[in-house]
């Protein structure tokens, strides 16, 4: 399950990239904008601002996310995005930190690079930290002995998760598509106490938190809070640097 809410944490912050990604899409008069992946909804919004003429399909595998979706007006359906396929006016498809859940990605995009019309546009960002502290320490508390009989059914992402923005490039390219690719690092700077710990209690802990009680859960926490602080001290202004590497793609089918 999603936590909205907790999920729109810093929701400035966590749409920085898909604005970047937005403004390298080379699409001007869409007719449907396919946003798999679509959250709560806070970011597909604002497709609809861009190319007001288009459809805006929206979907989530997750109800709640969804449900927050319609709550902003969104159309949006419950989709496991490997089961999606495209309709033949889809001209941008666009994907938004989703394809780091689903392990067989890389064969999902040139099945859609062959779905989709001439013309169209994939545009995708993924995570790239997760050889960072936020999820490495993650990893090294589970597999403590106090953890790992828990957690054991938990199926943590490691760097190999995703690919390097050359990877998708030489994938994309190979496919038949012109391919700009790119990585950025971005230095955020987080406020509060456990500033690291609630940002990614919105993400890469929700499958920690599901398989845990209320009370171990909070016991989780307490464990991997100093741990985390060591790993990302905070500032005596009680803000907290967090580098938030992020790979994106953009790929034009020929």
């Amino acid at each position: 399950m999603w936590d909205p809410a907790k999920y729109l944490d810093y929701a400035d912050l966590r749409g920085r990239p898909f604005y970047d990604l937005l403004a390298r899409v080379p699409v001007t008069r869409p007719r449907r904008v396919a946003d798999l992946g679509c959250g709560p909804g806070n970011l597909t919004v604002d497709l609809s601002k861009r190319w007001p003429d288009a459809i805006i399909e929206a979907s989530d595998s997750s109800p709640e996310m969804v449900e927050a979706a319609r709550g902003r007006g969104l159309d949006a359906q419950v989709v496991d995005v490997r089961d999606w396929t495209p309709r033949p006016d889809t001209d941008l498809l666009l994907s938004n930190a989703v394809l780091q859940w689903v392990p067989n990605h890389r064969e999902l995009l040139p099945r859609w690079v062959a779905q989709l019309p001439s013309g169209a546009v994939i545009a995708c960002q993924v995570p790239g930290n997760f050889a960072a502290p936020s999820h490495s320490l993650v990893r090294e508390l589970a597999a403590t002995p106090e953890w790992a009989p828990r957690l054991a059914d938990v199926v943590f992402r490691e760097d190999e998760t995703v690919d390097t923005p050359q990877g998708y490039g030489e994938l994309l390219a190979g496919a038949g598509c012109a391919v700009d690719a790119w990585e950025t690092t971005y230095l955020q700077r987080l406020a509060g106490p456990d500033a690291v710990l609630e940002w990614i209690t919105g993400t890469a802990l929700r499958p920690v938190k599901a398989a845990l009680d209320e009370e171990a859960w909070q016991r989780f926490r307490d464990r991997l809070a100093p741990m985390l602080d060591d790993a990302y001290p905070p500032r005596g202004d009680g803000t907290t640097w967090f580098a938030f590497r992020r790979i994106f793609f953009v790929a034009t089918i020929g």
